[in-house]
């Protein structure tokens, strides 16, 4: 099963097994989700990197040889820029890769890994359209089929607390799941703004969390981690359809005037076949309430998702694959002691389906608040429509522009069509 899973393949000249991986994706989250692989196992060794800008790509080579000298062998000739950087990065003779584009890259990018015979850690969320989510399911069961192993940036599946928790309620301590609520509320995030000589298309993948195409919009960017703890309380079922509200009130006014499209504010009422709801919020507003965090109630009593009666929260005590002494870590640093352990231990491990369903679900709450109508999963999955766009290259037409007043298109309830 080894040779199966890659490891042989992979052997060091001198007879050491050691996993050679590329980085796809070198922005903070590709970079950090690297460095935790190469703690976990230190017979890990990075190999290449690759990123649509030669500044991300040349600056997080730096920072990674400064934190792991005796890991990372990235010469000249294995790091690659460019759209199509990818591709050569899959060329290499990597066993694992580390995707962390932007999302909207995601199921091009896991398609591509799976058929080149690559184990996979993605970043979520791994999709922003139900496009999207039929190649991610039919890409989980070709890595299944071809025995690869499949890790998901939902690092909360990781934790101690969550983990207790989620099956105090799995196994009826709260009774029935009457409804459950989530929350993503913060300030707001980063805005990048364009550069001397840019296209279009290299400015909205620079900035690509405020373009829909690329990150889904906040409720798929970052609630995704929260919409995918009450599916997973709820068995990993996904809801059947969805209704909510949203709108951009303050994100683009001001300095931030013309530089994105996606909403600032979503609420969205999710209903799962059994008739129980997830209530769910995020925003990003200043001076707003605040919250990220996950409550289930049932006809037994209320739980915080992540505190398990008599449990502490969220962390353990473990050692990592290469028998380090026993620490505190997170759930970031621990799922890729988790993926390494499966990888070496030559067993099937695939967390890209709950990746692509929490992924969807994200997908069909922002098509109810964008709509403002009652989505159902069937329909927003079967849709035809597609946030990427038709020919991926620097020079050519962006997915979204501006209008004659310098603004990009914000979704209007009432107006816009979801599927």
């Amino acid at each position: 099963m080894a040779g199966g899973l890659g490891i042989a393949r992979s052997a060091h000249a001198a007879g050491s097994d050691v996993i050679k991986l590329a980085l796809i994706g070198a922005g903070g989250r590709g970079s950090g989700a690297a460095a935790q692989l190469m703690t976990a196992d230190k017979n890990l060794k990075l190999v290449a990197i690759a990123d649509a800008f030669q500044q991300r790509a040349t600056g997080a080579l730096a920072n990674l040889q400064r934190q792991f000298a005796q890991q990372v062998d990235v010469p000249a000739d294995r790091l690659f820029v460019g759209l199509d950087a990818y591709q050569k990065a899959l060329a290499t003779d990597a066993d694992l890769v580390v995707l962390a584009t932007p999302p909207g890259f995601r199921p091009l990018h896991y398609a591509a890994a799976i058929q080149a015979g690559k184990h996979v850690f993605m970043e979520k969320p791994c999709c922003v359209d139900g496009a999207g989510y039929r190649v991610l399911m039919e890409t989980n069961k070709l890595a299944d089929q071809n025995n690869r192993l499949v890790g998901v940036g939902l690092q909360r599946r990781h934790e101690a607390g969550y983990k207790e928790a989620i099956k105090q309620v799995q196994d009826g301590a709260l009774g029935d799941i009457l409804f459950l609520r989530v929350y993503w509320n913060g300030v707001g995030i980063w805005n990048r703004r364009r550069e001397p000589d840019m296209t279009e298309m290299q400015y909205q993948v620079l900035n690509w969390y405020h373009f829909c195409w690329l990150s889904g919009d906040n409720i798929c960017e970052q609630h995704v981690h929260n919409l995918d703890v009450g599916n997973w309380a709820k068995g990993d079922q996904h809801p059947v359809e969805a209704n909510g509200m949203g709108a951009c009130t303050a994100r683009y006014l001001g300095q931030n005037k013309g530089t994105g499209q996606i909403f600032d504010q979503h609420f969205v009422e999710f209903v799962y076949a059994d008739g129980s709801r997830m209530f769910s919020q995020c925003r990003h507003l200043k001076n707003c309430f605040n919250a990220v965090a996950e409550f289930v109630h049932g006809t037994k009593g209320t739980a915080a998702c992540n505190r398990p009666a008599g449990a502490a929260k969220g962390r353990k005590k473990t050692k990592d694959a290469g028998g380090q002494k026993a620490k505190d870590v997170g759930g970031h640093q621990q799922e890729q002691i988790d993926l390494v352990a499966a990888l070496r231990a030559g067993q099937r491990y695939n967390e890209g389906y709950y990746g692509a369903t929490s992924s969807m679900t994200a997908v069909l709450g922002r098509l109810a608040t964008y709509s403002g109508q009652v989505v159902k999963w069937e329909d927003a999955v079967a849709s035809k429509l597609s946030e990427f766009p038709q020919r991926l290259a620097w020079d050519a037409p962006a997915p979204v522009l501006k209008d004659a007043d310098g603004n990009y298109p914000i979704p209007t309830p009432g107006v816009f069509v979801p599927c």
